[in-house]
């Protein structure tokens, strides 16, 4: 592959999506077009797939069910978009990715991370992100900024530990493997947040020309 992965993670109301966009337009100017897609969802069949995970049931949904789903909406965003993009050298840039499994299904829902790894590699064989973008907020502000933005999905409406354990396991991850992880400080004003990607931007261009 030729192209460059990189993933936007974070817990709720990081501010992830607002700076994809930014940091998106930021590389046109640079004269390079990303391909920015999200998951759960990224093409017809992972959306449709996506819509069932985030909205409410009145069977409540076993963590073992929500897992399966996740991965299954992956295999097919991993096969019919991300690695043909990344076949003709284009740079992807997906809101979320395997990360957020570990993150939310392990670290939230408590499953073992190793049934979580054997799944990662099923799935995506030896695909990794080159880079992920952690954007780290305390996750009483984290909540407070989703539950004003919109009406709580499925996730949004656990409780406060569920989002810590995300927090916390989000932030192990980047810890044990710093080359690939940059964690952003993501509790101040967006033009702060959005000063603090500048280096970013750098070195996705860097690597792109590279």
């Amino acid at each position: 592959m030729s192209g460059l992965f990189i993933c936007f993670e974070g817990p709720e109301g990081a501010g992830k999506s607002t700076n994809l966009q930014y940091l998106a337009a930021a590389l046109r100017s640079a004269g390079c077009e990303p391909l920015l897609t999200r998951e759960p969802g990224g093409t017809p069949v992972a959306e449709e797939i996506r819509e069932l995970l985030l909205r409410q049931h009145s069977e409540p949904m076993a963590s073992d069910t929500e897992l399966l789903l996740m991965f299954a909406a992956r295999a097919q965003h991993v096969h019919r978009l991300i690695r043909p993009a990344l076949a003709r050298g284009q740079v992807v840039i997906s809101d979320r990715f395997t990360d957020a499994t570990y993150a939310y299904q392990g670290g939230g829902r408590g499953i073992d991370l190793q049934r979580i790894a054997d799944l990662e590699t099923w799935v995506q064989g030896s695909l990794r992100p080159d880079l992920v973008l952690l954007f780290d907020v305390p996750v009483d502000v984290g909540l407070a900024r989703a539950r004003a933005r919109s009406t709580p999905d499925r996730f949004e409406q656990e409780q406060e530990t569920f989002f810590r354990a995300v927090r916390d396991c989000y932030l192990q991850r980047a810890a044990a493997d710093p080359q690939r992880y940059r964690v952003i400080d993501a509790s101040g004003d967006l033009q702060q947040v959005q000063q603090a990607l500048a280096p970013v931007v750098a070195e996705i261009l860097e690597r792109w020309h590279a």
